[in-house]
């Protein structure tokens, strides 16, 4: 229990509830360095590893019907013409549908009971597609893995942001997004091992089936168990350290969380043009990441390889993706600015969609076609990028919900659109894909700088706002220094006074709200 003297200066229970709903008084509290350093290094303990792991769950059990395939599932299941594809295709359908109402239950259900409600549901599809024997069950169950898995991105982009201060952000977003890279790589070696069990009764591909679903319903009730709502009530905190880590987060000016559903929030995220910015590089990174995703195999077997090699040098495309994610986000971590990196992943891609596109299908071209093909795992770098910039620049726990809600349809629809963009008749090398994708990336480059004009235009609105509220125009933005340093008097806090700093409040709303690069 904290002393008397203590008491007076840190949060109570009661008046961190009010600074969540918006309560105008509180006394000041004071975060030194080290307390900032005990504080992340206890959450980096707690939250991120939960991130992580269900992250990596989530990616594996939505892969995991491209390795059934491999094993017999579309021979055992009686699948013909496209029906394999649609199969694949009712996950984003799932999510395109449910994603609206995902926002919603973001803000109002506890993190906890919502994220092991989601992973109990999505675990129990994938281990019910071990029961399928035909393709009416295998789209329901995919249907119903997509839909519990739908709010999985929004719901941890939330939880970062109210966890972190906006300079730790980039690089604990990729470290659970780089979970794609290693679920591509152990999912290959688990589908392999599994698939050399010999069963009377059970296919391979039943068997990886039953095996993942399995393992992530054995993890719903320890996500129950281990994670925690919000900094209010955080268990691996003390009294004081919750205070405190309300206020390391003040500078943020993105609030800590609320359960109250606010439909003004609503309205402003969908009249702010940064929403639909968002919505359109995700869309188009997505439309290209089905090079990827749906036909990285068919273009490698396309330079020249041989089945076997084909299958071992997709390989380590996981871990090109993953040490991609992690020195982008490292970099942006250590130089703060987000765009210029977004921007230069961008170049790469282009650069091996042109090799790609230009450079003859023989064997003597064989070095530079497969170099072409692993440029293309720059465009997994800008993903966490884009979500760490849209965290950062976006207030309100409902206005987040449903930007981040938004991004995700844009993800969505662009797992749906890309592969609409390569045919078979276009095989093996898919020239006119491969020209299209290459456009839209040329597109996603001039959208980061659109965005960019943006986000300085609003600062210059900001900036007007302060000073018809009596404000000086520039304020220093200590969410992205890499050394934490308290609230001054300086920055418009007063002591015994609460701002909309950690309250439920838009960017739009808060005055002393600076949009980042």
């Amino acid at each position: 229990m904290p002393s008397a003297s203590a008491a007076k200066e840190d949060f109570t229970t009661d008046q961190i509830e009010d600074v969540e709903n918006g309560a105008d008084h509180r006394p000041h509290i004071t975060v030194t360095e080290e307390d900032n350093r005990i504080i992340l290094r206890k959450t980096d303990k707690v939250i991120l590893p939960i991130l992580v792991w269900v992250y990596f769950l989530q990616v594996l059990d939505k892969s995991v019907l491209g390795y059934g395939a491999v094993f017999g599932l579309q021979k055992d299941t009686g699948l013909v013409g496209s029906q394999y594809s649609l199969v694949g295709s009712m996950a984003p359908i799932a999510q395109l549908i449910w994603l609206p109402f995902a926002s919603f239950l973001i803000v109002k259900i506890p993190s906890r009971i919502l994220m092991a409600s989601l992973v109990f549901g999505w675990g129990l599809a994938l281990a019910s597609m071990a029961a399928c024997h035909n393709f009416a069950g295998l789209a329901t169950t995919r249907f119903f893995l997509g839909l519990f898995e739908a709010a999985c991105l929004p719901l941890f982009s939330i939880i970062t942001s109210q966890w972190y201060r906006r300079a730790e952000q980039p690089l604990r977003v990729a470290i659970w997004y780089a979970m794609n890279g290693v679920a591509t790589i152990i999912g290959s070696a688990i589908s392999y091992g599994l698939g050399q069990i010999p069963s009377p009764t059970l296919k391979s591909w039943q068997i990886i089936f039953l095996f993942v679903g399995l393992v992530t319903i054995v993890t719903a009730p320890i996500v129950y168990w281990k994670l925690e709502n919000d900094i209010t009530t955080a268990r691996f905190l003390t009294e004081r350290e919750r205070a405190q880590a309300v206020e390391r987060l003040r500078a943020n000016k993105t609030g800590i969380g609320s359960e109250i559903f606010k439909w003004d929030h609503v309205i402003e995220g969908f009249l702010d043009p940064k929403t639909y910015l968002w919505f359109s590089m995700a869309l188009l990174l997505n439309v290209g990441a089905s090079v990827t995703n749906v036909f990285g195999p068919l273009i490698l077997s396309g330079l020249g390889f041989n089945q076997n090699i084909t299958s071992l040098l997709n390989m380590p495309f996981g871990a090109v993706q993953s040490i991609i994610i992690m020195v982008a986000s490292y970099i942006v971590q250590r130089v703060r600015v987000k765009f210029i990196m977004v921007a230069i992943l961008v170049l790469p891609v282009v650069a091996g969609l042109t090799t790609l596109y230009v450079l003859p299908r023989d064997h003597s071209h064989q070095g530079g076609l497969l170099a072409g093909y692993y440029f293309l795992a720059f465009l997994y770098g800008a993903n966490p990028l884009i979500v760490s910039w849209i965290l950062g620049n976006t207030a309100g726990q409902t206005k987040k919900s449903l930007v981040m809600c938004v991004f995700n349809i844009g993800v969505s629809a662009g797992n749906l659109v890309g592969p609409q963009l390569f045919t078979s008749k276009d095989a093996p090398a898919y020239l006119p894909g491969l020209r299209a994708v290459l456009g839209i990336f040329v597109a996603l480059f001039v959208l980061v700088f659109v965005q960019l004009a943006n986000l300085v235009f609003l600062n210059r609105m900001q900036a007007r706002k302060r000073v018809l509220n009596g404000r000086s125009a520039t304020i220093q933005d200590r969410s992205m220094m890499a050394r934490y340093t308290d609230v001054k008097e300086e920055d418009g806090i007063e002591d015994g006074s609460m701002d909309a700093d950690v309250s439920d409040v838009t960017d739009r709303k808060n005055d002393a709200f600076v949009y980042i690069y």
